[in-house]
């Protein structure tokens, strides 16, 4: 636990995609995914700042509190919202959430470019594809990776 003279400033963007990049959520339900992922964000005393998602795929933009990982607080979203969709019944089918994910952290001069490009997926997604985008996202940070982990499709 951080001491009261602990202050911190940590903006994280993070990506995850659905299991095999399915599109399973839907639009009739899509408001009660974020509604519910922002509960888990904020129970665990994060702030959330925005959130979007395609069928797909989904952007978190949070300020981290830096009592708990990026690793943590996204196990813990995917697993609670994974087991809530499926007993809610909302996919056509068992849904799950891709391993891994993408995590790039930003500073505050890039929060508003950040907010407006999670807001506005759907256009974003006219032009190009998921994996497309998160191909940039991943060249844009140098980050290296291997083709062959990046969210998998069925064998």
């Amino acid at each position: 636990m951080a001491s009261n003279n602990t202050y911190s400033q940590l903006y994280i963007h993070i990506v995850f995609a659905v299991k095999y990049r399915m599109a399973l959520i839907e639009d009739s339900w899509a408001e009660r995914l974020r509604m519910y992922i922002t509960s888990i964000i904020q129970n665990q005393g994060h702030k959330l700042i925005a959130i979007n998602n395609m069928p797909d795929h989904l952007h978190l933009f949070i300020g981290l509190n830096p009592n708990q990982s990026i690793a943590e607080i996204v196990r813990f979203i995917k697993s609670d919202s994974s087991e809530w969709i499926n007993k809610q019944k909302l996919a056509n089918e068992k849904f799950q959430w891709q391993d891994g994910y993408g995590a790039f952290s930003h500073s505050r001069s890039q929060v508003d470019k950040v907010v407006n490009y999670i807001a506005n997926q759907r256009e974003h997604h006219q032009k190009t594809t998921f994996l497309d985008e998160y191909r940039k996202m991943l060249n844009d940070f140098n980050i290296e990776f291997d083709e062959q982990y990046i969210f998998k499709l069925p064998q």
